[in-house]
């Protein structure tokens, strides 16, 4: 076993520092009474009260919200299927190109993606707002929930599916009721972050967004480029709290799943 040396503490020190000493910094600033975001005035909680009364941002947090759940939603269905295909179609004409055009998102610059949607979206004469945020974010997450989706089923037993054809079910009723629940986990994985990369993409919404729809990122970059409020502070804060009690309760959830299915194990080889 390596010991731990000062010189580990030292560099371990450094580097949780520099990745959230600045988140410190910020939650701290957050509670400023002073409009000056780097001049501490005193202890106040008036800058939440401040932003809970702006339309604008929460307007925007509306559209965040609505645009994540609809894009991470049809990424994860698309992208569930997409993962099938390729796993389970086996050889088939045009499967390189399916498959490439599949991850082309995950290596295509975001600069690249936003552009084009937006001179399709102009070609079709289709107008600009929610619905086509959507359909840009779920054109660029699905490729990340395919990725997770398809490494789930490359290592999934085919012979559970095989069981229950042979039982008398049909293979819809085989994918719903046997491989649906093992892979759920890892479907509910990708909507989790299918959701995460549309509440924090800018570029790709900057291109497809319209006057009636700003989401919550863009909508922070405008406010940032005037000089940083301190409501932007609070507004930081509470993701980061609500970041924050996700990872907790993840955690706490998976200990438990864990400490159950050993004791399940431990119950099963005692009664063996």
């Amino acid at each position: 076993m390596r010991r731990f040396s000062w010189f580990n503490a030292t560099s371990l020190t450094i580097g949780f520092a520099f990745l959230y000493l600045p988140m410190v910094l910020l939650v701290i600033y957050s509670f400023n009474e002073s409009r000056l975001v780097t001049v501490w005035a005193g202890f106040s909680t008036k800058w939440y009260g401040e932003l809970l009364r702006d339309e604008a941002f929460l307007d925007a947090a509306w559209v965040t919200l609505k645009v994540g759940v609809f894009s991470s939603t049809l990424a994860t269905l698309l992208g569930t299927m997409a993962a099938y295909v390729l796993v389970r179609a086996g050889r088939f004409h045009g499967r390189t190109l399916f498959s490439g055009m599949i991850y082309a998102p995950l290596v295509m610059p975001e600069v690249i993606t936003g552009l084009s949607l937006l001179l399709l979206f102009i070609g079709i004469g289709l107008d600009r707002g929610v619905f086509t945020i959507v359909l840009a974010h779920t054109t660029f997450s699905m490729c990340y929930v395919s990725v997770v989706v398809s490494s789930r089923l490359t290592s999934f037993d085919r012979s559970l599916e095989e069981a229950a054809l042979d039982l008398g079910c049909s293979p819809f009723e085989a994918f719903r009721l046997v491989t649906l629940p093992i892979i759920a986990p890892a479907v509910i994985s990708g909507w989790l972050l299918a959701f995460t990369l549309s509440l924090d993409d800018l570029v790709i919404a900057s291109f497809t967004t319209g006057p009636s729809a700003t989401t919550l990122p863009i909508k922070i970059f405008s406010a940032v480029r005037l000089g940083v409020s301190p409501q932007i502070n609070a507004l930081s804060t509470i993701l980061i709290g609500i970041v924050t009690v996700g990872v907790i309760t993840a955690s706490v959830i998976t200990k438990r799943a864990a400490v159950a299915q050993a004791r399940d194990e431990q119950a099963a080889a005692r009664t063996e």
